[in-house]
């Protein structure tokens, strides 16, 4: 007896996976427009198909719009990026004090430093990120608390795409390694206080500085000015 069901979700889930690492690559900006006949002309299934795979991408705030209206790549308002790295300040803070508290410190310090982020010469935009998030991802991995890491992880698509979306020469800066360092000689210094602080303070720095530069795009003027309805711009 033919499975069906499997199938149709194995076909979803191929569109989802799809449409998220299109989404995460920076190939389908943030603003971009979703429109299902044309995404599913370009990848060869059904409109329901789309549907399904848009609204688990709605599900986890990479999608954003309605049906009726229309369904586009998330672009976080400056209040959302605010949150956002809000959180991560609570999340990372925690861990940093944690692993600082139960003795690990130098020992994290000395796995972190080997994992700074190594700069942008030469690699993608992708890759510099992925540096950038790899060592968060470290640094709350070796927190030991599971819940921790398993909310830090559920945030990362978000992450990813609210970096993405900013192309100011600042997202380099802040995603180099000397920018890191502090993190690594507050846990080296042992103070648990200290290290939470250091966490608290990288986060809310990186996160009023995407906010501004948010507001600084939401006020320059519509590249459609001219009247003209520009492909994947959310203000046309």
């Amino acid at each position: 007896m033919p499975m069906k069901g499997i199938n149709r979700l194995t076909l979803r889930e191929q569109v989802w996976t799809t449409l998220r690492s299109e989404i995460l690559e920076g190939n389908l900006p943030a603003g971009s427009r979703l429109g299902e006949v044309d995404l599913a002309e370009r990848l060869n299934v059904s409109r329901g198909t789309v549907r399904e795979a848009l609204r688990k991408l709605q599900q986890s705030g990479l999608v954003e719009g309605e049906d009726r209206i229309g369904l586009r790549v998330a672009q976080f308002t400056p209040k959302q990026l605010r949150e956002l790295f809000a959180v991560r300040a609570a999340l990372e803070g925690l861990a940093a004090s944690t692993i600082v508290t139960r003795g690990r410190g130098s020992e994290v310090a000395d796995l972190l430093e080997k994992n700074l982020p190594a700069g942008a010469d030469g690699k993608s935009a992708v890759e510099v990120l992925d540096e950038d998030l790899g060592f968060h991802q470290i640094l709350c991995h070796e927190s030991g608390n599971e819940v921790l890491l398993e909310m830090w992880n559920g945030l990362q698509d978000r992450m990813r795409v609210a970096i993405m979306s900013d192309a100011s020469a600042q997202r380099a800066e802040l995603m180099s390694g000397v920018y890191h360092q502090p993190i690594v000689d507050a846990l080296r210094a042992g103070d648990p206080e200290r290290a939470r602080e250091t966490l608290n303070e990288h986060m809310r720095y990186v996160g009023e500085v995407w906010a501004l530069n948010r507001e600084k795009q939401e006020s320059a003027p519509c590249p459609a000015a001219r009247r003209i309805s520009a492909p994947g711009c959310s203000r046309c």
